[in-house]
């Protein structure tokens, strides 16, 4: 859980690594004007409501799909205005992988590749194949180690589980050995109390059998012994 916890911060932080480079290079090269500057806007939106699904992902359960669409959708519309925060589309490949399924994540990651492919085309000015298949190819890695990375996760919790129930069993059948060992004991100590009773009144009441004629007394006084 602490490599997940760390590989999720890891691609927050390079969600606004991204964020924040492709801006300063939209300013440092296109200036203050007014497309510079609504991107600018469309990015801190995106920037906010990347953040608050971070803050309450734990409160957001089925709604991070919700969430997530919203976040695509922003960045879809920050791309199109300026196509170099295209690269953010890795960090939300792996939200893509978080919160949908197989299908899903598929779709997700043929989208935003694409959405990539045809960012960099509208901004090169030699249309190039290394355009097309260097997407395509970052893509392909990122999900894969994303998924396995996923995988040996959940394996990892698996396994997890199996031992804390594995421990809860061995704590009950302790606890059931422990019960039957105290029960044996005290058998054994009741067995053994009853027999000596029963002994030592047997043997007085021998002892009031011979004396009963002789002394009577003594022979009555080891009866109510």
């Amino acid at each position: 859980m602490r490599e997940r916890i760390w590989l999720n911060w890891a691609m927050h932080a390079g969600f606004y690594l991204l964020l924040t480079a492709s801006a300063l290079r939209l300013v440092s090269r296109h200036g203050m004007g007014a497309q510079t500057v609504a991107s600018l806007v469309v990015g801190g939106l995106l920037a906010l409501t990347y953040a608050a699904g971070v803050v309450l992902w734990n409160r957001l359960g089925r709604g991070r799909v919700v969430w997530l669409a919203g976040v695509a959708a922003v960045w879809l519309v920050l791309v199109v205005l300026a196509p170099s925060f295209s690269w953010c589309a890795v960090p939300l490949l792996f939200l893509c992988l978080r919160s949908l399924n197989a299908r899903g994540f598929a779709v997700a990651a043929a989208a935003l590749t694409l959405v990539v492919i045809a960012a960099q085309l509208k901004i090169a000015r030699e249309v190039d194949l290394s355009l097309i298949l260097a997407p395509i190819g970052i893509a392909a890695m990122t999900a894969v180690i994303f998924w396995e990375l996923q995988r040996e996760s959940a394996a990892r919790q698996l396994l997890i589980d199996d031992l804390i129930s594995t421990r809860g069993t061995l704590a009950d059948s302790r606890h059931r050995t422990g019960v039957l060992e105290e029960r044996e004991r005290l058998a054994r100590e009741i067995h053994d109390t009853l027999a000596q009773g029963l002994t030592s009144m047997g043997i007085l009441l021998q002892a009031a059998d011979r004396m009963w004629a002789s002394d009577p007394e003594l022979a009555r006084a080891h009866v109510r012994r």
